[in-house]
């Protein structure tokens, strides 16, 4: 079975852990605190997800990372090299209070976290559903919650777009990474904050 890690607790960390656990899929959350500050977190998810380390939570066949920006460098750093394992950037370069933007230049956030995770096949997700939408039943009006995906590996978006069909939304694919993301990037792209349901 595949092995999931959550680097970040925060609302989208939380959100991720809340769908995957909603389908008894496992996995192991982490924050820069440490497990047992994860106790109450954990005992409201239920028993498929679990504490663990920063390090224990990068060692999963899939990461995802959701962090605010500022504290994504301290996060990632001195990680082992992720070794063709799949990194999913759920981060937006902007955080509360203020959310004013980082200045990115003419790179997209992904293409700058991508050279946080050496090693990484990096898919960009998770990212532009408001936290309870994620977490939430994506069944809702005769349809199923959208969910957006992209990246330069084909076998990694393929994995990814698996375990969205299998946590109940309808992934689409936007294509590279540099494209993708910068569709999905919040503030900037078009698509975050829409919420769109696919009628079968």
């Amino acid at each position: 079975m595949t092995s999931i890690g959550i680097i970040g607790a925060g609302q989208i960390g939380r959100a991720i852990a809340a769908a995957l656990a909603r389908h008894a899929v496992p996995a192991t959350l982490a924050n820069s605190r440490g497990p047992e500050t994860l106790a109450a977190t954990i005992a409201e998810l239920g028993e498929t997800i679990s504490a663990g380390t920063r390090e224990e939570a990068a060692s999963k066949d899939i990461v995802f990372v959701a962090v605010n920006w500022s504290k994504l460098d301290a996060a990632l750093a001195d990680l082992p090299d992720f070794a063709d394992r799949i990194v999913v950037d759920a981060n937006n370069p902007i955080e509360a209070p203020l959310f004013k933007p980082f200045d990115l230049g003419s790179r997209s956030s992904s293409e700058m976290f991508a050279g946080l995770v050496p090693g990484a096949r990096v898919v960009k997700a998770f990212n532009h559903l408001r936290p309870s939408l994620v977490s939430g039943d994506p069944a809702d009006r005769g349809g199923r919650r959208v969910l957006f995906y992209s990246g330069d590996d084909a076998r990694a978006k393929a994995e990814i777009g698996a375990l969205i069909d299998r946590l109940g939304f309808f992934g689409i694919d936007l294509g590279s990474l540099a494209v993708g993301s910068r569709l999905v990037q919040f503030p900037g792209g078009p698509l975050p904050a829409l919420d769109l349901v696919k009628f079968d």
